[in-house]
């Protein structure tokens, strides 16, 4: 638990993730939420099937993605530690994302004027959290820029939640 709260607190930019160092155990728990919370959310969004596939689709890229980049830059000693830091964050963010659904349902069902609004909004801050999260990660891992630890995060997004995507529409 001491773990999972240290990796948490570098979702608000206080730890440094590169500092961490993930038991076995803890990052396969961490694979295991990750796919959890991915199927929830899009069992909520989507045909839970194609939400199915979709989420499996997104944690092979996401670990290609970290893998490739890894070996490109020659830091493959990282592997562990930068999945499970960017992995602990995304959970994070989806199980907000999971109760922005529910609220989501309770607003649709109270007939909320401002629903719309609102759930668009709340997605519009939970992906902007997320790539500052994953650009902070990649900026305590490897001393990038800022800049860079941003583009790196959105090239992160792009592979791992829209080329899942894109493959699903086709």
């Amino acid at each position: 638990m001491t773990l999972l709260l240290k990796y948490l607190s570098s979702c608000w930019f206080i730890k440094n993730p590169a500092d961490l160092i993930p038991t076995k155990s803890f990052m396969w728990k961490t694979v295991a939420f990750y796919l959890i919370s991915g199927f929830i959310v899009e069992g909520l969004i989507a045909d839970p099937a194609d939400g199915t596939l979709e989420v499996l689709l997104r944690t092979i890229m996401a670990f290609s993605s970290i893998a490739t980049f890894l070996l490109v830059i020659k830091k493959w000693q990282y592997f562990n530690q930068l999945f499970t830091a960017i992995f602990i964050c995304e959970n994070f963010i989806m199980t907000l994302a999971i109760a922005a659904e529910a609220l989501d349902f309770v607003m649709v069902m109270n007939k909320e004027e401002y629903r719309e609004e609102i759930s668009i909004s709340l997605a519009v801050l939970l992906v902007g959290w997320y790539l500052a999260i994953v650009g902070y990660i990649f900026r305590q891992f490897f001393a990038y820029k800022m800049s860079l630890s941003i583009i790196l995060a959105f090239s992160y997004f792009v592979l791992t939640y829209g080329i899942p995507m894109l493959i699903m529409d086709i």
